[in-house]
């Protein structure tokens, strides 16, 4: 498995400790200096069954320069989403753990890192 992370994320501190707590074998890509390509945010939204406006955060001072709550949600618009979250990977929740199985979870609880171990 593989848990995209920002170091300075208390959420993702905490992924991790419990990552490490069960034992769990992973990779950590730190996505703000390995930037995922649109072609891996679409593979990841493809295995989190949700779309790119989901995943961003909109408070985000950069979300807020780009005007994104004002962005259409819908097919049309959807690439345009994955676009500015490739270029600017902070807007990205985190953490993201992919799953040996296919699948991925948004991991901001304990409950969805402990999801993630059991796939």
């Amino acid at each position: 498995m593989e848990i995209w992370i920002n170091p300075a994320c208390s959420k993702c501190r905490s992924a991790l400790s419990l990552l490490d707590a069960e034992g769990a074998d992973y990779t950590v890509r730190r996505y703000l200096e390995d930037v995922p390509t649109e072609d891996e945010i679409r593979e990841v939204l493809d295995r989190l069954g949700l779309e790119p406006w989901d995943i961003t955060r909109t408070q985000e001072a950069v979300a807020k320069e780009l005007g994104l709550k004002e962005w259409a949600r819908d097919a049309s618009t959807r690439e345009r989403w994955v676009k500015a979250l490739a270029e600017h990977p902070k807007l990205m929740q985190r953490p993201i753990i992919t799953a040996d199985d296919g699948t991925a979870v948004v991991a901001r609880t304990d409950e969805a890192v402990r999801g993630a171990l059991s796939r």
